[in-house]
């Protein structure tokens, strides 16, 4: 099991290369609806304190995914964000272990009992954590989504934690660069202790897929890659047709 080894100063810099560079060269639009810091009691409650122990579960549809949840934490969270990631992944991108990840070994049974204690101790001393429960890359629309049961496992260690649902629907739309729409659900507090890790796992999945649905079916709706009211989370990019249209109102003046 790889641990984390959070760093500051290439925090600063890689969160402006990931900013100008990765995500505005690839990415039209990256929006956030909804709050990674959620409020409890609705709209009119209060946020949750920076110390409050958060799990985000989200559907894990490219590899993008990674870059995407840290640069959306660093600009709207105040808590402080890890990341479980593939082993192999991290041992090809060990530079990630400095930006708060950390490995999972779906390989080697002691390996995941290590990972499920370290994710416990970030949980138990108020950490936000971020993990994709099912487990792989697969297509957004792949259905049904399941998850496995280490999310429970997770939960029922840690019965303090809420649990917040965050859907990525990619898509290109309007323009040729793809548009990346998140959505940050309403936070779930239950006391997970009562509850099994297999009751957990299908009860979180189902509320992923609703989310989801209901997430992609409203872009359809309005026709567009980002939803109403959405913050902004990076600078448009601009796409390869808006370049040429400008290029060509300059040569007609």
């Amino acid at each position: 099991m790889i641990p984390a080894v959070k760093s500051k100063r290439f925090n600063r810099m890689f969160y402006l290369y990931n900013q100008y560079y990765l995500l505005r060269r690839r990415f039209r639009s990256f929006t956030l609806s909804g709050k990674l810091d959620p409020q409890l009691g609705g709209k009119i409650g209060l946020s949750i304190a920076p110390n409050q122990s958060v799990l985000y579960f989200m559907n894990h549809s490219s590899w993008w995914d990674g870059l995407l949840l840290y640069h959306a934490a660093l600009r709207t969270s105040a808590g402080d964000h890890y990341v479980m990631m593939e082993e192999q992944q991290l041992q090809q991108y060990a530079f990630f272990r400095k930006l708060g990840a950390y490995s999972i070994n779906k390989e080697s049974v002691s390996a995941i009992r290590k990972t499920m204690q370290y994710t416990t101790g970030l949980l138990q001393s108020g950490k936000r954590v971020w993990i994709f429960p099912q487990g792989e890359i697969l297509h957004q629309d792949a259905r049904p989504i399941r998850f496995r049961p280490g999310i429970g496992l997770l939960l029922r260690r840690s019965p303090q934690t809420l649990a917040v649902p965050v859907t990525l629907c990619h898509g290109m739309v309007q323009h040729d660069l793809p548009e990346i729409s998140m959505v940050a659900g309403a936070p779930i507090m239950e006391d997970w202790s009562v509850w099994k890790s297999e009751e957990i796992a299908v009860r979180l999945g189902l509320v992923l897929e609703q989310q989801l649905d209901h997430h992609k079916s409203e872009l359809v709706r309005i026709g567009q890659g980002s939803l109403p009211g959405a913050i902004s989370l990076i600078r448009h990019g601009r796409s390869t047709s808006e370049k040429y249209d400008a290029a060509r109102k300059r040569g007609i003046r």
